[in-house]
């Protein structure tokens, strides 16, 4: 990892908002600002929802670019961009005091896993 600062995104407060309009790319969001990295299965899990809408999100994140990925095996995990701008964490961040009891399910959720790929063992399996 590099020393020097990573410039910030130019991101408009419109962009952000149209990305985070959709509950399903706001808790994906949420998730990411409280976890930091996670991949399809594990958001998949957590949502409780199906692997093809999660995809769709987060392409939809990604072009955006509210968040990274990076491969690990067979794994994607994604994060939210260290690029973003101070005041569009800070809304992700007080997005997710204010969705607290979802953010609390979902967190849930993801706790239960059992494999969770990277964390838990060898297999691979998520």
């Amino acid at each position: 990892m590099s020393n020097e600062m990573t410039p910030l995104l130019a991101l408009s407060a419109v962009q952000l908002f149209k990305s985070l309009a959709d509950e399903t790319r706001l808790r994906i969001c949420l998730l990411l600002q409280r976890e930091g990295e996670l991949c399809v299965c594990e958001l998949t899990e957590a949502l409780a929802d199906s692997q093809p809408k999660i995809s769709r999100h987060l392409t939809q994140l990604r072009s955006s670019a509210l968040l990274l990925d990076r491969r690990q095996g067979q794994w994607i995990f994604y994060r939210l961009n260290p690029a973003l701008p101070g005041w569009a964490l800070a809304i992700i961040e007080q997005a997710g005091v204010a969705a607290t009891g979802v953010l609390e399910r979902d967190s849930g959720r993801l706790q239960a896993i059992s494999t969770r790929p990277g964390r838990c063992d060898n297999s691979g399996s998520c």
